[in-house]
């Protein structure tokens, strides 16, 4: 039965939320910690091709969830979860596929305006991250030794950044993401994949409220 990427994004959202639950009820458990959690969730459009210098380019659509955890100075950990589609890409062929990556997340807030006598007010904070991990492909056609598979798993890298825009000390709005992603799923060609992926959607903040 095929699955469909809405359900799974949506049960990666569900994990992501769970997850920064746990995190904000640790970081509430110990005053003294100056962590704070940073939860993204995402509509992305990632341009793909078949194999590099054959364009052949097409655009996957789908959406994600992202958790950050700052620990020290704007550094720390993060993980996102991305689902994407296209049907009739070639020949009849769909793409759906699934990535899961962790890493290193810097982030910063580089401009703010308060409220009178709050720290409650606009604030614009922008980051980079490095991800490393894994993709899983299927109801496809990828092509192996042995013949066509309808589904591929692989290595997957994610490097970029992204501007958040906090229209209060919590709730802020993810003005605009772009990273470079690399896989590596079969194809006939050099079994890799350059893509570059933009996303926007929405953030919300656990913990201290972000300054400069």
């Amino acid at each position: 039965m095929r699955i469909s990427v809405c359900r799974k994004v949506l049960l990666a959202g569900v994990f992501a939320g769970a997850a920064t639950s746990l995190l904000a009820q640790a970081q509430n458990a110990s005053v003294k910690t100056p962590a704070s959690v940073d939860v993204g969730v995402t509509y992305a459009a990632e341009r793909a091709q078949l194999a590099p210098g054959n364009c052949g380019c097409f655009w996957l659509q789908g959406g994600g969830a992202d958790v950050a955890l700052t620990l020290w100075k704007g550094l720390g950990p993060s993980a996102s979860m991305t689902g994407a589609h296209i049907s009739d890409y070639t020949d009849g062929v769909d793409i759906n596929k699934i990535s899961y990556m962790g890493g290193p997340r810097y982030t910063r807030t580089v401009w703010t305006r308060h409220a009178a006598g709050s720290r409650e007010g606009l604030h614009l904070q922008i980051f980079g991250e490095a991800l490393f991990g894994g993709v899983h492909a299927f109801d496809g056609a990828f092509p192996t030794s042995t013949g066509l598979k309808p589904a591929a798993n692989s290595f997957a890298l994610q490097a970029g950044g992204g501007i958040n825009l906090f229209i209060s000390g919590r709730i802020g709005v993810r003005l605009l993401q772009a990273d470079y992603v690399r896989t590596q799923l079969p194809n006939n060609y050099s079994k890799s994949q350059n893509d570059l992926r933009v996303a926007f959607g929405v953030n919300y903040h656990f913990g201290s409220v972000p300054a400069m």
